[in-house]
């Protein structure tokens, strides 16, 4: 590799963005060579709408992928058989069987694949897994997440693939539980450490006009046989911050992934850490330059990709009738609340219930 690791980065809108803002915050040690998108911004590095004709042109060492999840499989694959390593944003592909794809195509190339779980490089995480192997809380009687945001018109306008199961017969499932809160669910497996769900339980519903969901509940078993419950709402009428609760026989450990931020309750006692974070960006390029273990090789993702098979095979979201919602519009785009979605789901990740047991009146199997 070159004293500089060149980089190109697919997608540059939307989330693409952060990993723009990252690439900059990391240079000159790693040097943007190129930008794919099919509009590509002004800038004076080269760009291309043909992914494939921009790497044979810059032949970068690392490739981002930050595009639509349908099109992860194909370009990630394209990345490495070029000669690239790849950082792959979540989720690593639309379908178990694409991943598999993905997993078998990466193994014929001598390139490296990192999964864009970001959160999944916080050193909090560790710290969760250490409380827990101490015994802070006891015996862990189960793991529960729950996250609440809200996400206006403009959200699911903002692509034709947002908010769809399927997008012109090819599957997408970017629903509130694979993609916004893919990390809530990522982050409750990595905690256990169980490996893949021996049993899934999908519930899935939704305020706005889409096809997938907006609010959604997955109760799971690992092969360990730790109870797993992940909840979430985008119809929220106040954010709660996403998080993973831990529950022990003698206390609770709640680690906010994005803040990294961990908080044992046990004994009478409360205390706060806060964490730092590996870049996975840079971590992959140590991995290239250095020999690093990569921190989320796509085999760890497996389990993850489990889950979002069953929402993906799931029957479609049950509606939640319009006496049990409402629309905002006292913002720039109408935004659909749910009153009380955001108390149901942290109850359920508190309590390991789905949100079908709370005795909800829009929520029923």
């Amino acid at each position: 590799m070159t004293e500089a690791t060149t980089a190109v980065l697919a997608g540059v809108h939307g989330h693409g963005r952060w990993h723009l803002r990252n690439l900059e915050r990391l240079s000159p040690q790693v040097h943007l060579a190129g930008i794919c998108d099919l509009r590509p911004p002004e800038t004076d590095v080269p760009t291309s709408p043909d992914l494939d004709e921009l790497l044979q042109r810059v032949r970068p060492d690392v490739t981002v992928v930050c595009t639509p999840i349908h099109t992860h499989v194909d370009l990630a694959l394209s990345a490495a058989k070029s000669g690239s390593h790849v950082l792959l944003e979540k989720p690593p592909a639309p379908t178990l069987g694409e991943f598999d794809r993905l997993v078998e195509g990466l193994a014929a190339t001598d390139r490296a694949c990192q999964i864009g779980f970001q959160s999944l490089g916080s050193h909090a995480l560790a710290e969760v897994r250490r409380l827990i192997a101490q015994g802070a809380v006891g015996q862990v009687v189960g793991i529960g997440a729950a996250g609440a945001w809200q996400r206006d018109a403009a959200y699911y306008d903002r692509a034709r693939w947002a908010g769809m199961r399927s997008l012109d017969g090819i599957p997408v499932v970017d629903g509130a539980l694979t993609n916004p809160f893919a990390h809530a669910i990522a982050n409750a497996l990595a905690v256990d450490g169980g490996g893949e769900p021996v049993e899934l339980d999908v519930e899935l519903y939704r305020a706005n006009d889409i096809e997938a969901d907006d609010t959604s509940c997955v109760r799971m078993v690992t092969a360990r046989g730790t109870p797993i419950v992940v909840a979430a709402t985008l119809c929220a009428e106040q954010e709660v911050e996403p998080h993973v609760v831990v529950r022990g026989t003698r206390g609770r450990i709640v680690l906010e992934y994005r803040r990294a931020r961990v908080r044992l309750e046990a004994e009478g006692r409360v205390v706060e850490t806060e964490h730092g974070s590996t870049d996975l960006l840079e971590n992959l390029v140590a991995h290239a330059r250095e020999g690093a273990a990569l921190l989320v090789p796509p085999e760890d993702t497996r389990p993850f990709m489990r889950v979002l098979e069953a929402v993906r095979l799931a029957p479609d979201p049950q509606v939640i009738a319009e006496r049990h919602r409402r629309v905002d519009r006292d913002r720039a785009h109408p935004l659909r609340v749910v009153p009380g979605a955001a108390e149901a789901v942290v109850r359920a990740a508190r309590e390991l219930t789905p949100l079908s047991e709370l005795e909800l009146p829009w929520a029923n199997r």
